[in-house]
């Protein structure tokens, strides 16, 4: 009996115990994108939930001038690069001024190609990671500032989650990166289980909650609920 008596005692104390913590959920990237130059939108070859790829154009200005700059300055490096060539193989038996001449006159052409390229590329907005646009604040004809950065879209991912969860300060000797967390959204009956991966190092002063993370798919972003770490 006494044996029986200390066995349970011994199942109890290895039990789980629960943690209650709130949860929402938010895109594990997103972001907010802008032109970085003044002109008029050309193009837009993306809506509401698109998805895109990294380096994908989603909209251009009118650059038409920039892309004839950009033919001149490919000329003029050309150019400069033969007869920068020209010179490095009889270097041996020429003045160094001159061919130090010819040297600048190269770096030079390619400073201004790499220039006039910069310039071209802040007129093509491109998707910086792959992801869905969420939304979209720019139309065909619009009129943009470089000096007042106005947002042309919102990009999230497209399936990757992160789940921020709250709890009580009390617990935060007990709570630990690798624990589980098992949860259940708003408006779904499904509980998910997922892996505590970070915990944030500071006590939310208007709330007393602590912060963590987790990883999650597919969810949408802005849905909250709660659930349960166990804690060994």
């Amino acid at each position: 009996m006494r044996s029986l008596i200390l066995g349970l005692l011994l199942v109890v104390g290895l039990e789980a115990k629960d943690i209650y913590a709130t949860l929402n959920i938010y895109a594990s990237q997103k972001a907010d994108l802008a032109f970085n130059s003044s002109g008029i939108v050309d193009k837009v070859l993306v809506d509401v939930s698109s998805e895109v790829t990294k380096g994908d154009i989603l909209a251009t200005l009118q650059n038409d001038d920039l892309k004839a700059l950009l033919e001149i300055a490919k000329t003029a490096l050309k150019y400069a690069k033969n007869d920068y060539d020209r010179q490095v193989k009889v270097r041996h038996i020429i003045d160094k001024a001159r061919f130090d001449q010819y040297a600048f006159k190269y770096q030079n052409a390619k400073s201004k190609f790499k220039y006039q390229k910069a310039l071209l590329d802040k007129t093509i907005l491109k998707a910086p990671f792959n992801g869905t646009i969420y939304v979209k604040s720019t139309e065909l004809g619009d009129v943009v500032s470089g000096q007042m950065i106005k947002t042309a879209f919102k990009i999230q991912s497209s399936t990757s989650r992160k789940v921020i969860l709250e709890f009580d300060q009390k617990y935060w000797k007990s709570v630990k990166i690798g624990q589980k967390y098992k949860y259940q959204v708003d408006g779904d009956d499904k509980t998910y289980t997922t892996i505590i991966t970070k915990i944030y190092p500071y006590v939310d002063g208007k709330n007393q909650k602590i912060k963590a993370q987790a990883d999650a798919k597919g969810l949408m972003v802005g849905l909250f609920g709660d659930g349960y770490i166990s804690v060994d």
